[in-house]
Order: C-alpha cells, then structure tokens, then sequence
C-alpha cells in the first residue's frame, strides 16, 4: 500500500463524512480485510445504523451473476455463446432480429429496444406509472415493456447499454436449467460463494438487517425508494448483498470456483469498447485498461435509493466492495482508495 492503514483511514473517514455516505466500505487483499467500515442508517425513521452485515441492494450490479449463470451453462453444453435468441425462448417477439446471439446480449451489443433506455428517459421511476412496480415479481413481467418494439442497431454493431438483454439471459436460463432465475442464482452462484446472507428479496418481505434505500429531495425531505424499483430483482438487477457475501463472490469467481479457469478467461476478455475509451465490457463486467494493459474488473449499479461500486484489480488482487443506500457516494470512494492503494 502506498499509505499507512491509519492514514488511509483518516483520509476514508474525512471523505466519508464530506459526502455525507450511507453504507458500507469493505477492502481486502489476499492477506485479508484492509478496511471494512459502516456509515449512515439502514432505517432512517427508526435510526438503525448500517452495520456490516447489513444487506444492501446493489441494482444493475448483480448482472454479473446472470453472465456467470449463462457461463455455466455453456460450460454444460445446454448453449453456446453463438446459439440465437429466436432459438432459445418460444415468446413473441415481432421485430427482433432472428441473428441476435447470446454472446451479444451479454455484451450489450444486440441491439434489442431496452425497457430503460437512458438516451429517451432519464426518470427511472416513469416506468411503474404504467406498469406499478408490485406487479413486477418475475422476469416474465418485464416482457410487455419491449418485447413489441423495433430494434435500435443491427446486431453486433456497437455497444449500447441494455437492461432487456439481460432480462432476455435470465429467461434463457430458466428455460434451459427449468427452474426460477432467483432460485438458479441462489443455488448455483451464492451456495458454492458461500453468500449465505445475499439473496433476491421481494420489497414486500425485507429479512432483517436489510437497508431501505432512500431518495433524498432538493428541499432536504426523503422518502424510501418502495414504490421507485421493481418489487422484487431479477437477472437485469435488484439482489441484495452484504459486502462481505460480495467480496466472497470475487474471490470464488477468480479461483474458478463458480466457472473453469478458460471460462473464466472468455468472462473476462474485453469483447467491446463501451462509451469511455478506458473502458470495455466482458461478460457481465466493466474492464478498465491502461495502455492496452487491464487494471480492473468492476461493477456498478444505480437505481432510485440505491448505488454501489465494486472492483477487482488483478495485479494486487485487491477487492473493493461498496454498497449504498443512497443515490450516490460509492464512485468517490472507490476512487479515493485508487489514488491511495
């Protein structure tokens, strides 16, 4: 490290309390935990604090576990990266492209009309005034949000960030394993990470030490984001975690526990450069790289209530993990702890 652990954490701490941050900051390397702090409240009406085993929702965060999901699959001969989408699911879908492959889903280059397209919508909550949010418990109720729109590219013709793609992987992977998404992603990836405390939890039956996202107003009032997100999360985001259970998952991930190491390799290539010409995109995965060299695998979320930050960095095998219960805070942290490890 490039500072000392007690003034990394005076420089955590006066970050932490500039931004006013909600929720946990958890570090380590291969000798153990550097850094694992917990800030704000999970219940702000009841003044609970976050502790840290409080279970955090991670929004699109969580669309690793889905590219580990369909990885795994492939790895049992079920698909491949190139098997077709049109022959794949039996659902309706009237103007997709018949050539639309698995490996373009996950790479956010299908070209398929995204539910939330942040290029027409910047108000993620406009969606449940149509469609409310409580009916949103399984995959199949997002369909009705795209399934009858026109393609935005020709497949494979450039990056363009796409939550129906994933929502399209996850029902690829209840058709092929036969079970609930939530459920495959339970037993499968969380069991073997041993996330004991991480799951999909509906909004209407929170377990305990669960943090309430919150929405903080311009004129200083908040409320909960209970009607901003989908009831419950599925394969495009929504799962709840605890940083540890997440720092687990990097862990079992880069060990080749989840998936073989050759998988794990295809995971991990930069198939696509994404908008930042720094950044690409794996499977499931943000790439940073410098000078042709790779420095992090990261994930990322933001949904209203919520964000988090999440990274490995291969040469130091360093994880990050840093869930909120508010809108933002989790990036400038992350960097902060760049600059200084």
């Amino acid at each position: 490290m490039k500072v000392k652990k007690v003034e990394l954490e005076t420089i955590l701490a006066n970050k932490i309390s500039e931004i006013d941050f909600s929720g946990v900051v958890h570090v380590e390397d291969r000798s153990g935990v550097i850094h694992a702090s917990a800030h704000g409240f999970s219940n702000r009406a009841e003044a609970i604090s976050n502790t840290a085993d409080t279970r955090f929702g991670i929004a699109s965060g969580c669309k690793l576990f889905t590219a580990i999901g369909i990885c795994q699959l492939v790895e049992n001969g079920a698909l491949t990266f190139e098997s077709k989408l049109s022959s794949l699911l039996d659902h309706s879908f009237p103007h997709f492209d018949k050539e639309v492959t698995v490996h373009q889903l996950l790479t956010h280059s299908s070209g398929v009309p995204d539910y939330f397209d942040e290029d027409v919508m910047d108000d993620f909550e406009e969606l449940w005034v149509e469609n409310p949010m409580y009916h949103m418990r399984q995959i199949e109720n997002f369909l009705p949000l795209f399934q009858d729109q026109q393609m935005k590219f020709n497949p494979g013709e450039k990056f363009h960030y796409n939550n129906s793609g994933y929502i399209l992987l996850g029902l690829i992977i209840e058709k092929v394993a036969g079970v609930p998404f939530t459920d495959y992603v339970e037993e499968y990836i969380f069991g073997p990470s041993q996330m004991t405390d991480s799951g999909y939890f509906s909004l209407d039956k929170l377990p305990g030490r669960t943090a309430l996202g919150y929405i903080d107003e311009e004129d200083g009032s908040w409320r909960t984001n209970s009607y901003s997100v989908p009831i419950k999360g599925g394969a495009d985001g929504g799962a709840y975690i605890t940083a540890g259970d997440m720092a687990k998952l990097w862990n079992a991930l880069m060990q080749g526990k989840l998936v073989s190491k050759e998988m794990l390799s295809k995971m991990l290539t930069p198939w696509i450069q994404t908008d930042d010409e720094t950044d690409w995109y794996g499977y499931g995965i943000w790439i940073e790289k410098e000078a042709d060299k790779i420095v992090k695998y990261h994930v990322m979320g933001y949904d209203p209530g919520v964000s988090f930050a999440s990274g490995y960095y291969p040469d130091s095998e360093l994880v990050v993990v840093i869930p909120s219960n508010k809108e933002s805070g989790p990036h400038k942290l992350m960097f902060l702890l760049e600059e200084h490890i």
